[in-house]
């Protein structure tokens, strides 16, 4: 064992300690957040000081209110979820050649009168100059690697879903579920030409698809750290008609720092009864603008003793049907998956590269490219750690 614990115990135990001292203080930030959305008796008029609040964190839009509970629905009779995941090997550049593998896994359960089940996985390796670098026409580039995969294995396990609904008979009672967020935020970061590559001509289009198919749409987050809804209560809390956080309060105490901390998840562990979703929210990231009417929306829903985030597009959002056919399904998913819903469960376990797998997928491309009396150059460092010293 490489770490040796006896040397951290005591910084550990020091940690403990603090965040027990701390414990009483977090709970009346707590407290105060869950009286001060239950005494928001306009919500039309917090939206518009939402809307003309210039603050430094992200605020949910209001939908339906705050504090609207919504119990969960009757299941119809015959229904179908079905939900993709996936897993992949990064580019390693102490290797003898650049390529990367994107590994899917698709489940397709179905239940009621005729019930079944097909699980599927799709590898697919990636090793031409297009799918290692986003360029543009200059040839100004960005290899797809790092955080840029993680977002691309995000388009391709949308793209699978798009395909699983398609091949579906129509008119049915089904739900398309993904796992994590339909909110592509690390994109962000990237240039446009970035953002056009995988979410314009990638992730909108594959929404567009499904779209067309009238069937749920919905991301399940798991134990969500999300501060979206309790930023709206600090902006109902802040003195000011339209709060500037830099202008109004640069270098001082903020009466909103009474909730600091406050995760959402918190509010409506304690506000929601088991099997009960909230009311709904507008996502505040700023790459919703290249959305269009796939604008995401979420709600919070009890799961035992988990709160869970779940997302959907506008179109299901506004669509009642589909709306209490996502609570009811995937509310059905976690009870039967002991509080995740099953068929991520199962994509998942379809999906995984474990590391032994890692391994054994570099050793088949090092031996086949010897086989084909390649060069397969390594670095040192490489080397190093495969070999045992003492």
């Amino acid at each position: 064992m490489s770490l040796d614990l006896t040397k951290v115990a005591a910084q550990v135990w020091g940690m403990v300690a603090r965040l027990k001292a701390g414990d009483k203080e977090r709970r009346g930030r707590l407290q105060y957040a869950l009286d001060t959305l239950r005494n928001v008796t306009d919500p039309d008029r917090l939206q518009k000081k939402i809307d003309s609040s210039k603050t430094t964190w992200l605020v949910a839009g209001l939908v339906d209110g705050l504090d609207q509970r919504y119990k969960p629905p009757p299941l119809p009779k015959n229904f179908t979820v079905i939900a993709t995941d996936g897993s992949h090997i990064d580019v390693d550049r102490h290797k003898s050649t650049r390529c990367y593998l994107i590994n899917i896994g698709a489940v397709v359960l179905d239940y009621g009168t005729r019930p079944e089940a097909v699980l599927n996985s799709y590898p697919q390796l990636y090793s031409e100059e297009a799918d290692l670098v986003i360029a543009t026409e200059k040839g100004r580039g960005q290899p797809v690697e790092g955080v840029l995969l993680g977002i691309k294995r995000s388009v391709e396990e949308l793209k699978h879903l798009a395909s699983l609904a398609a091949e579906l008979p129509r008119g049915g009672s089904t739900l398309a579920l993904l796992d994590g967020s339909l909110i592509l935020w690390n994109l962000e970061a990237y240039p446009e030409f970035v953002t056009e590559a995988l979410l314009d001509k990638g992730f909108i289009p594959c929404l567009d698809e499904i779209r067309k198919l009238k069937i749920a749409l919905a991301s399940y987050i798991s134990f969500p750290r999300s501060t979206d809804v309790v930023n709206a209560l600090r902006v109902a809390i802040c003195p000011h008609e339209a709060p500037d956080c830099d202008r109004h309060c640069p270098n001082k105490a903020r009466d909103c720092d009474k909730v600091a901390g406050v995760q959402d998840g918190e509010l409506f562990i304690n506000l929601l009864g088991d099997g009960e979703r909230s009311a709904l929210f507008i996502s505040p990231s700023k790459i919703m603008k290249r959305y269009g009417e796939h604008l995401v929306y979420f709600f919070y829903l009890r799961v035992g003793d988990e709160i869970a985030r779940i997302e959907i597009p506008q179109w299901v959002a506004k669509d009642e049907g589909l709306l209490n056919l996502t609570h009811g399904l995937i509310l059905d998913q976690c009870r039967r998956g002991l509080g995740y819903p099953v068929a991520l469960s199962e994509a998942h376990e379809k999906a995984v590269v474990t590391t032994a797998d890692k391994e054994e997928f570099w050793r088949l491309v090092e031996s086949l490219m010897v086989e084909e009396k390649l060069p397969t150059p390594t670095s040192a460092k490489s080397q190093s750690k495969r070999t045992r010293w003492v």
